[in-house]
């Protein structure tokens, strides 16, 4: 359309021209690599926080 290749075309020659990944960056996005932990940080404080309820709560 408009004499543009077919996305699946574009996306591939996009692939080819970054290369392939090195090895030992995961993340190459700096805010995707911050929000990932900060999501990481809230689910390791709520389960350390429900779990803390369940065995130092007194009871009734």
């Amino acid at each position: 359309m408009f004499n543009r290749p077919p996305l699946e075309e574009r996306i591939a020659q996009r692939q080819r021209e970054r290369g392939p990944l090195k090895r030992g960056t995961t993340f190459e996005h700096g805010p995707a690599k911050a929000l990932f932990f900060f999501g990481f940080g809230v689910v390791v404080v709520t389960h350390l926080i429900a779990l803390s309820m369940y065995f130092f709560d007194s009871g009734p």
